[in-house]
């Protein structure tokens, strides 16, 4: 640390007080969340087994592909609800796989409806696309008479919205945000006979939408490829039926002639826009592909939709369990318990083995447990990150990880208290010295988080998450709280008097060591 930090560890802790402020403002933004995000195991929720099966009438048997498409929907329709920690696995495989899907806190019923509704694949033509945020200002109508309705508000149980006509839709259109919460969540039925207003799947765009020209049932194939040149990026190539080829050769010839984006056709697969291309040229043969900058993954994701979007297959529940909150609750309050406990046994012992620099090392842990407590609650809101029982573990053990650098830091003043030196000169020199070796532990501690959240899944992320962040929380509150406060003991005259009361008397110290040298010998 440079000399004009040593000499003023005040600004240390006014950095550390404005960066405390910063994250209460975050933690506690008006009319935002408050509270953290509890898992499944803390707070109940609903398990549901749904069993896949081919739809009556249709040949073959079920494939993985099959199931992996059907998995990827149940996880569109799950993540909607804007919940964390929700997780969707396979059993099995093949005709004795079963889909389970976990759902903190929603309610058993809601969720069974929505996961056993088949999904639909439709391509309509565009009317009108734009940002998926509000319209400011209103732009011409898509159509020749727009409508003269009153500016309605799309609730986010609304999408897909259909109607008679565009006209009705385009008001709504004007006001809609995709951003809202639970817009993006599929699994709402469609009429392909109708209108439609919706959202990308990513959210970004919102369309209004023609009634079907294609349905899911008249694409024969789809297939990911390069060109057969070489030259470009992945394509998909898609096959219909003689009855979709008819369609889409009409549909062509009339959207290709038109500008943009009235030359565009939505793919919508359970109420969402997967994919909007354009036509550039009519297409006859009933053979088409997609062109863009897609990457190998993108193109392989956007063709297994195309061919297993209808979906031909039914899902049974096979069994919904609701879990009650009251375990959770219990398991909270053990794990609270549990964590109080060790904090209380860590602070006793550096209060009766350090004095007066234990002071220190208690409202460094006090610190460090506020900046913990508030970013569980920011990040549950921005990025929804769910606080569970094993996350609950990772906070415990960091404790340990947190007191051991109070250790180090201490243990190396005293040996140089021990060595003749002022304590003044001693706080210094041994951060210096502290300092590698809490940043050597603390780096091997979030190493081991980041690979064990990385190789991990379902709690175990959360407990890697954790322990990483309280890491990271330690090395800020060891540099910008703890050693600037220790700079000030130092400086004290009461502490430079050696008291009993310091927990750095040069008497103590140097008699202590006499002791263990002659026991020693």
């Amino acid at each position: 640390m440079s000399a004009a930090n040593r000499a003023r560890p005040g600004r240390l802790l006014i950095l550390i007080a404005i960066v405390s402020a910063s994250t209460i403002l975050w933690a506690f933004w008006p009319g935002a969340s408050h509270e953290a995000r509890l898992g499944l195991d803390l707070r109940g929720g609903t398990q549901v087994i749904l069993t896949p099966e081919l739809a009556p009438g249709t040949e073959g048997v079920l494939t993985q592909d099959q199931i992996n498409q059907t998995v990827e929907i149940i996880r569109q329709r799950v993540n909607g609800f804007g919940v964390a920690e929700a997780e969707v696995t396979v059993q099995g495989s093949g005709a004795n796989a079963a889909i389970v899907v976990t759902v903190p806190g929603v309610n058993p019923e809601g969720i069974t409806n929505l996961l056993k509704q088949t999904a639909r694949l439709d391509f309509r033509a565009v009317l009108a696309a734009g940002s998926g945020v509000e319209i400011a200002t209103p732009s011409a109508s898509p159509s020749a008479s727009p409508s003269a309705s009153p500016k309605a508000v799309v609730q986010p149980t609304e999408l897909p919205i259909q109607a008679a006509t565009s006209d009705e839709l385009y008001e709504q259109y004007l006001s809609l945000n995709c951003f809202t919460p639970g817009l993006l969540q599929g699994g709402r039925a469609d009429d392909p006979t109708k209108y439609m207003l919706t959202c990308s799947k990513d959210g970004f765009e919102k369309f209004v939408l023609a009634p079907a020209f294609i349905t899911g049932d008249q694409v024969s194939d789809s297939q990911a490829t390069l060109p057969q040149q070489g030259a470009g990026g992945w394509m998909v190539t898609l096959d219909f039926d003689s009855q979709g080829a008819t369609k889409l050769s009409e549909a062509s010839i009339t959207l290709s002639k038109l500008p943009s984006p009235q030359n565009r056709f939505g793919i919508v697969l359970d109420g969402l826009v997967v994919s909007a291309p354009f036509f550039s040229e009519p297409i006859l043969g009933g053979k088409a592909q997609i062109e863009g900058s897609f990457k190998a993954e993108e193109a392989k994701q956007l063709s297994q939709v195309l061919r297993y979007g209808a979906l031909p297959v039914t899902l049974n529940i096979a069994e919904s369990t609701s879990i009650s909150p009251t375990l959770g609750q219990d398991q909270l309050s053990a794990g609270l318990l549990a964590g109080a406990i060790g904090l209380i046994l860590v602070v006793i012992y550096l209060l009766i083995y350090y004095r007066a620099l234990g002071f220190v090392a208690v409202f460094s842990l006090i610190v460090a447990a506020g900046f913990l407590w508030l970013l569980i609650i920011a990040l549950g809101r921005s990025i929804g990150f769910t606080l569970t029982l094993a996350g609950i573990a990772g906070a415990i053990v960091a404790i340990g990880i947190t007191a051991d650098s109070f250790v180090v830091y201490f243990e190396r003043i005293r040996d140089e208290i021990r060595d003749g030196k002022s304590l003044r000169v001693a706080t210094e020199l041994a951060w210096v010295r502290a300092r590698r070796t809490l940043l050597a532990a603390d780096f091997v501690s979030l190493l081991a988080a980041v690979v064990l959240y990385a190789l991990s899944v379902g709690s175990v992320r959360g407990f890697a998450f954790t322990l990483g962040l309280t890491t990271v929380i330690d090395v800020l509150v060891a540099f910008w709280f703890t050693h600037p406060l220790v700079t000030y003991f130092g400086k004290s005259s009461w502490a430079e008097s050696g008291g009993i009361l310091t927990g750095v008397s040069r008497k103590r110290l140097i008699a202590g060591s006499t002791i263990l040298t002659g026991s020693d010998k």
